[in-house]
This record gives C-alpha cells, sequence and structure tokens, in this order.
C-alpha cells in the first residue's frame, strides 16, 4: 500500500507528505483508543509514508535550488564577463530563487 501522492512530475510532495503524516497519526489514536489493530497498524504505516513523502520532497527542492543557485551564478558572471545586462540579470535572479529554494528546503 502506498501513500506517496504526486503533483504535476510524478515526484514527491511536501503538502500531501504533512496530509498523510497527520492523518496516519489521527487513524493510529483512534486505533488505539477503539482497540482497532488494523487501524492503528494502519495509521502507523500511513503516518510513517507522509514523513518519508515529506523528507524526500524538502530533498529534492533543496537540490533544485542548489542547481538554481549554481546556475544563476554562472550565468551572471558570464554576462557580466560579456556586457550582456539581460544575461547578467535573469542569472541573478535564478541565483536568488535557488537560495531561497535551498532556505526553504534545508535539513533541519
Amino acid at each position: 500500500m502506498s501513500f506517496f501522492s504526486s503533483n504535476d512530475n510524478n515526484g514527491p510532495n511536501k503538502s500531501t507528505g504533512q496530509y498523510h503524516s497527520t492523518k496516519g497519526t489521527a487513524v493510529e489514536t483512534i486505533g488505539d483508543l477503539t482497540g482497532a489493530q488494523s487501524w492503528a497498524q494502519s495509521g502507523q504505516q500511513e503516518h510513517a509514508a507522509g514523513e518519508a513523502e515529506y523528507d524526500a520532497a524538502q530533498a529534492q527542492g533543496y537540490v533544485q535550488g542548489t542547481k538554481d543557485r549554481v546556475g544563476g551564478r554562472k550565468d551572471a558572471v558570464l554576462g557580466a564577463v560579456t556586457g550582456d545586462r539581460q544575461q547578467e540579470t535573469t542569472g541573478n535572479v535564478r541565483r536568488d530563487k535557488g537560495e531561497t529554494q535551498q532556505t526553504w528546503n534545508r535539513p533541519q
């Protein structure tokens, strides 16, 4: 049974990971309170799958941020050296976007 949900690119998603983690915890609690072992086990599995999806999406976002930061820096430097102000500006914007993405997805 897989609880991974997908976004447009069929990869892990932080929002659905958090949803399944929270839902799994609730189902597990209900199972524990009522003595329904199948609910408790199902909730525990959904919680673990949600946490794994969240962590995978976070790692994926950090890697993409790194690519954007490095690629943007390269474009900005190349634009500055060649005098192409548009390429320099576009590179700086991409670098800033990558830095922000890394910040939002930095492992805790």
